[in-house]
């Protein structure tokens, strides 16, 4: 089922999150707290589970700027992996991804860009993305760095974390590769679960 990005079905978690991209997007002290956050972003998922939703790669297109982030950590009683309580990201800085096609109507292939920006330092890590739609599953290698200070490039080179050659990236099964699970994925925020277990809620850049 592929899923329309004006979901016909109102349920508990839309408002909440729309009320947190609105309230990080415009600054206001009206934003859910963390564990209620936390909450609809995992009803989100379940419901995508439930209804067997699909995104196209088109969907994803475009700058969206990190909102909320949790983290994972083991619990060694049982050997598990459970989610951190989370924390919206500091207005201070700001942290974008953006997904771009590379070739016009290809459905599965495209270029990614992750960005921090801090006070006079930005910082750039792009590298190649590969999409299973079925799955709704994003997996990306980052082979390239860009350090800029106060507008000017000083560094920009090709780093060595990448696994693979671009060349041979399409190749590789998404399973040995970084990846983002998108559970949610709307004209305004889009929310994922990352291979190590966390959950990641970004609102485009507008």
């Amino acid at each position: 089922m592929t899923a329309n990005l004006t979901p016909i079905a109102t349920f508990d978690f839309l408002p909440v999150l729309s009320q947190a991209a609105t309230a990080y997007r415009r600054q206001r002290n009206t934003r859910p707290i963390a564990e209620i956050l936390v909450d609809a972003l995992l009803q989100a998922e379940k419901s995508a589970k439930q209804q067997h939703l699909t995104y196209p790669f088109e969907s994803l297109l475009g700058k969206w700027q990190l909102c909320f982030a949790t983290g994972t950590k083991k619990v060694r009683e049982h050997g598990g992996i459970v989610l951190g309580k989370g924390l919206y990201v500091p207005k201070f800085i700001r942290i974008h991804v953006s997904f771009n096609a590379i070739l016009e109507g290809d459905s599965d292939k495209g270029e990614i860009c992750n960005q921090v920006e801090f006070g006079p330092m930005l910082l750039k890590l792009r590298g190649p993305v590969q999409y299973t739609g079925k799955k709704n599953l994003l997996a990306f290698d980052f082979n390239q760095m860009v350090i800029n200070l106060f507008g000017r490039d000083v560094y920009n080179r090709p780093i060595r974390s990448g696994k693979v050659q671009t060349e041979d990236f399409y190749n590789q099964s998404i399973a040995q590769l970084p990846f983002f699970s998108f559970f949610l994925v709307t004209e305004d925020f889009i929310a994922a679960r990352g291979r190590a277990g966390g959950l990641a809620f970004w609102i485009r850049e507008t």
